[in-house]
């Protein structure tokens, strides 16, 4: 079965927390600053908060997303702003980086935008571009969300369903994970911390949870 990939569409975006960076680049950025980390790959980048986060504290960064228009708005950003940013456009099963680029990488609610097969593909080419001792943080969609027990989305294969409402993830792959399926897909890697969070949401006086796992993980 083909792996899908589909970007998202930002002009259909209406959260403004999406321009602002996450609670967890806080740490991030003050742990690897003390790993004396000083390379960082932003993979699945967006409109570049935590690229710009990363950039304003002495990071070199490379800002990688599959959507032209949100490469195209960081690119625009990094000129006026002259970060020390590069940013490019592509499909995350296929990094366009030398082995062994990055001390470190962020993909924050990324990598679960495909299926399957594609997340396979997906943890083998962040391993391939880290260093040895380099450090990941990732998120995955979890098998206890709402989405994938409830929903009624239609499914691509037995852990991805496809998003079908209107709105930026229309169209596109999610791949949910189990406590087993996280620990084989990283069996490879020293695992710093998994975290498995629920997001309560609160519709119309229904509760949708949304469940998440946090991985911290070292290439050894």
């Amino acid at each position: 079965m083909d792996t899908i990939s589909k970007a998202w569409d930002w002009t259909k975006n209406d959260q403004d927390f999406w321009y602002e960076p996450s609670e967890i680049s806080y740490y991030l950025l003050n742990r690897w600053k003390r790993n004396g980390f000083t390379r960082l790959l932003d993979l699945g980048c967006g409109v570049g908060r935590h690229s710009y986060l990363f950039a304003e504290n002495g990071f070199s960064v490379d800002a990688f997303d599959f959507s032209e228009s949100a490469i195209g708005e960081v690119k625009r950003n990094v000129e006026e702003k002259k970060y020390a940013i590069r940013a490019l456009q592509g499909d995350m099963n296929d990094l366009p980086y030398a082995d062994c680029s990055f001390d470190c990488l962020l993909a924050y609610h990324v990598i679960s935008h495909t299926d399957t097969n594609g997340i396979k593909k997906i943890i083998g080419e962040i391993n391939r571009a880290l260093k040895n001792g380099g450090e990941f943080y990732v998120t995955l969609c979890s098998k206890n969300s709402w989405s994938y027990q409830k929903a009624g989305y239609p499914k691509h294969d037995e852990n991805t369903i496809i998003k079908t409402e209107e709105g930026p993830e229309k169209g596109i792959p999610h791949f949910y994970s189990s406590e087993d399926t996280v620990k084989d897909l990283f069996k490879g890697n020293t695992m710093v911390t998994i975290q498995h969070i629920q997001d309560v949401v609160l519709n119309g006086g229904g509760l949708k949870d949304s469940w998440h796992y946090f991985i911290l993980g070292k290439k050894e």
